[in-house]
């Protein structure tokens, strides 16, 4: 108890509330300008009073000095108390109010004084520069104080100077003016204190209102959390001013958006270009969990306006959930199709056995072999034209696949594919996603047929799939690129409208394209082109490539 009271105390000592802090040095500042002003004002005010009383006692000076009398009363008569030269000196002084009036001779001696007893005796200050015929204007101590002087020449009527003529105001005089300014100057720098207060306590009450009455170190700690948290959590962050420009982005985001800091301060639109995910940031596209692809990241936006119009975006990378989903519906697919094969080679198993029993030798051996032989004519027709064993083993197992669903997967006779590909899992990407699109197009429809043609040109590759299907109609060809587009109903696990979305980017991040037309005799017919797709002649390409998906990937129509 007794430990924490002196803290207490210190803590009440300083208000820790902003509005109070603000409303105190507010207060500060404005005393402070109104003291400063004060003393600037009195500063100069002193010098002026005090040029001004000089410059009255030498205006004295000088027409005491200029009447004829004077002159000629200092050389005609001694220095006496009651003299003509301290009679016309003292008459001066009662009328000008001034402190004293000496006239005194070429040697230094006082012919007037204000104390009789003084004159005939030498002055107490040099006479010099006064008996040499300059004018003179000077603060000095003499014999009557401090004081504010004026010294001239005194001439006779041939300009011949005789004598000199000081003249003193007394000093306390000027300061007495100068004390009756100050309750003046003070009220006017109270008027202007309590304005100043007034408006200090307004704008505190701002600062009140705006910053929720927390305390400095409140706020201080807040923007740390805030700068901890923004940086720290595994979600993309972007926020917007009420112009549309991007004013903030966390690390996570410059990592999924794949832009750099230099985006802040610049729209959507020119800091990402025109595409989906500007409309979802700019707030164009609204809704939640809006799906959108940034290059081969799958990612889900939500946005939220602030209350200054603002808005603040988040960004989720659903990339790995949605090649999950991808493998599961192409595990589920391998498993339907195995299961297929199962019964089928039971009933195989069976008629075999049938044969043996009746004793069909020569039956049974030519029925193997047609059984064991359309496999592997199918296997060596797709070997044979396409070289790279990631493509060969995906669309040989797409034709079980194909065969299992009553489609026919066929590879076009103008198919040629040497084994010189430089990112051969992309193109497994591209040709998984069209494939499976196109037995989900073909399949139920009479004569369902799938066809694959892949050839080059130079080192370019094109891709083209068709398919017996409805097609789609001209007005839809491009919508079916479009993230998030699809005529199907998405399964639980994931959502659809990716892949063709990722076909499309894959190929113009490649330099080329990918289209949809009419395929000849109805149906769709995707075309994809590749340029530098191929390694140069006697190169081999590692087989890493780049991480493109599988033969899992689908997207629908």
């Amino acid at each position: 108890m007794s430990a924490t009271a002196p803290a207490r105390r210190l803590r009440l000592g300083l208000p820790r509330r902003v509005f109070s802090q603000v409303l105190l040095m507010q207060l500060a500042i404005a005393a402070g300008v109104a003291v400063l002003a004060t003393g600037l004002f009195l500063a100069p005010l002193g010098d002026q009073l005090d040029d001004q009383a000089m410059r009255r006692a030498l205006a004295i000076a000088q027409t005491t000095a200029e009447q004829d009398r004077i002159a000629e009363d200092l050389r005609s008569t001694p220095p006496s108390p009651d003299g003509p030269v301290q009679r016309e000196a003292e008459r001066v002084r009662r009328t000008t109010g001034a402190e004293y009036v000496v006239v005194l001779d070429t040697r230094g001696v006082r012919w007037s004084h204000t104390d009789p007893r003084r004159i005939g005796g030498h002055v107490s200050t040099d006479p010099g520069r006064a008996l040499a015929g300059h004018e003179v204007m000077e603060i000095d101590e003499g014999t009557l104080g401090r004081s504010a002087r004026g010294k001239v020449p005194l001439r006779d009527d041939s300009g011949e100077i005789v004598g000199a003529v000081s003249v003193g105001i007394a000093y306390d005089s000027v300061r007495a003016r100068l004390i009756q300014a100050i309750p003046e100057l003070l009220a006017y720098a109270g008027g202007a204190l309590a304005v100043g207060a007034l408006a200090a306590w307004l704008i505190s009450r701002r600062v009140q209102r705006q910053t929720r009455d927390l305390a400095f170190s409140d706020i201080a700690a807040l923007l740390a959390e805030r700068e901890a948290m923004l940086h720290g959590i595994r979600e993309g962050v972007v926020a917007l001013d009420r112009a549309g420009r991007i004013r903030l982005l966390n690390d996570e985001a410059q990592r999924l958006l794949d832009i750099g800091g230099e985006a802040v301060g610049r729209t959507p639109d020119e800091a990402l270009g025109a595409g989906r995910t500007a409309d979802v940031l700019a707030g164009r596209v609204t809704g939640t969990d809006l799906l959108t692809v940034r290059g081969q990241r799958v990612l889900v936006a939500n946005r939220m306006p602030t209350g200054d119009g603002g808005a603040v975006a988040t960004l989720r990378d659903r990339t790995e959930l949605d090649q999950l989903g991808r493998e599961l519906d192409s595990t589920r697919g391998l498993i339907d199709a195995l299961r297929a094969q199962d019964h089928e080679h039971a009933n195989h198993m069976h008629t075999l056995l049938g044969l043996l029993e009746l004793e069909m030798y020569e039956e049974a051996v030519e029925f193997i072999g047609e059984v064991v032989g359309d496999h592997r004519v199918t296997a060596e027709q797709v070997t044979e034209r396409i070289r790279d064993p990631l493509l060969a083993a995906l669309l040989v197992g797409k034709a079980t696949v194909a065969a299992e669903r009553g489609v026919a997967l066929k590879v076009s006779d103008g198919t040629r594919l040497p084994d010189r590909l430089i990112d051969p899992r992309g193109l497994v990407t591209v040709a998984g996603n069209l494939v499976d699109n196109a037995l989900d197009a073909a399949a139920g429809t009479a004569k369902a047929r799938v066809e694959i043609e892949l050839r080059t040109e130079g080192r370019t590759v094109v891709l083209v799939v068709r398919d017996t299907g409805p097609g789609i109609a001209p007005e839809q060809r491009e919508l079916v690129f479009t993230e998030g587009w699809s005529t199907k109903r998405a399964p639980e696990h994931r959502e659809r409208g990716i892949g063709l979305s990722l076909v499309r980017r894959f190929a113009e991040r490649q330099g080329g394209s990918a289209t949809v037309g009419e395929a000849p005799g109805g149906g769709a017919e995707f075309t994809v082109v590749l340029p530098e797709a191929l390694t140069d002649t006697g190169q081999r390409p590692a087989l890493s490539g780049t991480t493109g998906r599988g033969a899992g990937e689908e997207e629908s129509r």
